[in-house]
């Protein structure tokens, strides 16, 4: 069974809230993948994570570089993980993956002022109980902080 984790962004954009989550699974061993919509938005997630912080940066690379497979966060277009991952973000409204019981936690986030981005995490939330995987729900408060809501 796989930890499927919700992240309702309301608060905080997409930029600011999955570099912070990648450093907490970068901590904790995990190798990553970031499934983004288009290959556009590849670029913008490799770009933002080598620039967000001037005091620190992310070790990542893409699924087009030939060193892919060494990368401890992989940022890709689509459902590979040449990395092995065992932790798979979806970003940008990226579907559950079809071998979702193959992963060890999935983390799904949405942004909560998009309506058909709530619609979509909605639908996810059904097939992903309906698989058998444990889900939970997390939402920000004013301050950006996360509380366990389901």
């Amino acid at each position: 069974m796989t930890d499927i984790l919700f992240y309702h962004l309301q608060n905080q954009p997409l930029e600011r809230v999955l570099p912070v989550l990648l450093e907490k699974s970068v901590e904790r061993g995990w190798k990553v993948a970031v499934e983004a919509a288009s290959p556009e938005r590849v670029e913008a997630l490799d770009a933002l994570l080598w620039t967000y912080d001037d005091a620190s940066f992310l070790a990542h690379g893409t699924d087009r570089e030939a060193d892919a497979a060494a990368q401890p966060i992989l940022i890709t277009a689509g459902p590979g993980r040449a990395n092995g991952a065992s932790v798979r973000f979806l970003v940008d409204g990226a579907p559950l993956p079809e071998d979702a019981a193959s992963y060890e936690r999935i983390v799904l986030m949405f942004d909560g002022n998009d309506p058909d981005a709530v619609d979509r995490a909605r639908e996810a939330w059904k097939v992903a109980r309906a698989g058998g995987h444990a889900c939970t729900y997390w939402q920000q408060d004013e301050t950006g902080r996360w509380s366990k809501k389901a």
